[in-house]
């Protein structure tokens, strides 16, 4: 089975993810702001081919991609996109890589977007955090890398 990381990624003018009171990430003016989900299956090559995704997707006005226009990205780490509601009425995870394997794997498509050129921004992984965003269109599409 080829490894899929999951992704929620919407248009913003604006977003920022807040911990403990404090912003620890912020993008200001147009970008994109990325929750990243890792499963079991996924790897170094599976965040490199979604980093590259990311940053040639044309989403941007005028259907531009952050390489083109040099927009920042704001990539949360977020394990419920791979929630299943599907029986009952209590989500499971099982799908969600264990947070020792997903973290790495997050920062690695952080990495692997810097190395692109890309300016990063991002939230703290494991902890509770307050993202805040203005979305621009509204515009949200979904990946599977």
């Amino acid at each position: 089975m080829m490894a899929v990381m999951r992704a929620v990624v919407q248009r913003v003018d604006g977003a920022a993810v807040v911990v403990d009171g404090e912003t620890v990430g912020e993008i200001v003016g147009q970008g994109l702001c990325v929750l990243v989900g890792a499963t079991h299956t996924d790897t170094e090559e599976t965040a490199a081919r979604l980093a590259r995704k990311l940053w040639t997707l044309r989403v941007l006005d005028g259907e531009k991609s952050c390489s083109d226009v040099g927009a920042p990205l704001l990539v949360v780490s977020q394990f419920t996109l791979y929630g299943d509601a599907a029986k009952g009425r209590r989500p499971t995870w099982s799908a969600a890589a264990p947070g020792a394997q997903a973290e790495p794997l997050v920062a690695s498509v952080c990495a692997h977007l810097r190395a692109l050129g890309a300016r990063v921004e991002t939230g703290s992984f494991g902890a509770k955090m307050r993202v805040s965003l203005t979305n621009d269109g509204p515009f949200t599409v979904l990946l599977d890398v």
